[in-house]
């Protein structure tokens, strides 16, 4: 299992897992919730307290990972399969463009 945090500007908006299955969730925090309830990361994921499902990535962070040629650096570099879409999402939209970011967050057994 790999999860993020999202942040929206500098709140931590929620968790994105990707499970050992390939599968994803996106479930925003409580707290984010309750203070910014209008505040959602993308139009197609409004905030909400249910969890939002997918069999692939969703769509709004497929359009995070860089493409091209920035992406054949990025895969080379940090020897990446441009097909490991979280993989890439993880390592190289920490400082995305815009109000969105990823953090990786680090199991016990990774670290």
């Amino acid at each position: 299992m790999r999860q993020a945090k999202i942040f929206y500007e500098d709140k931590l908006a929620g968790i994105l897992t990707q499970t050992d299955e390939g599968k994803y969730t996106f479930l925003y925090e409580d707290d984010y919730i309750k203070k910014y309830p209008l505040d959602m990361i993308t139009f197609s994921m409004p905030v909400s307290s249910f969890a939002y499902h997918d069999n692939r990535l969703f769509p709004f962070f497929e359009g995070l990972i860089p493409e091209g040629w920035l992406l054949d650096i990025a895969s080379k570099s940090w020897k990446i399969n441009k097909n490991d879409r979280m993989g890439l999402l993880l390592t190289c939209c920490r400082n995305c463009i815009g109000a969105v970011s990823v953090e990786p967050i680090i199991s016990e057994d990774e670290a």
